[in-house]
């Protein structure tokens, strides 16, 4: 069994930044991809940022140059940092892994989400 849990949303005024994480644990032998999506009310989720094992990134270009993400591998783990912050930027951030079991089967495997709230 694979979990992904992410923390660190909340309610920030524009302009602010805040700082999400993902980990995930269980029966991991390797993480491939790992990154996050954005779902906002009424629409469809859409990638926000993605980043390889060997630390390729790739972004919206929505969220260039104010967001980052990076992992740590061997906390089986991925971070976004989100600063400049706009109310549009006001969504359910869900982490995603795409994991290798210990039983080598593979799967793209997505967390619980977490609501991030920009005020004007």
């Amino acid at each position: 069994q694979v979990q992904v849990v992410e923390s660190g949303g909340g309610l920030v005024q524009a302009g602010g930044s805040l700082r999400l994480s993902c980990a995930a644990s269980g029966s991991i032998f390797r993480i491939n991809g790992m990154g996050w999506y954005l779902q906002a009310p009424g629409k469809e989720r859409e990638l926000v940022a993605s980043i390889s094992s060997g630390g390729t990134t790739n972004y919206a270009d929505s969220v260039k140059g104010r967001f980052t993400i990076s992992r740590d591998n061997a906390r089986n783990t991925v971070y976004l940092q989100l600063n400049s912050l706009k109310p549009e930027d006001t969504a359910v951030y869900y982490c995603y892994a795409d994991v290798t079991t210990t039983a080598r089967v593979s799967f793209l495997t997505w967390g619980q989400g977490t609501q991030v709230t920009v005020s004007s």
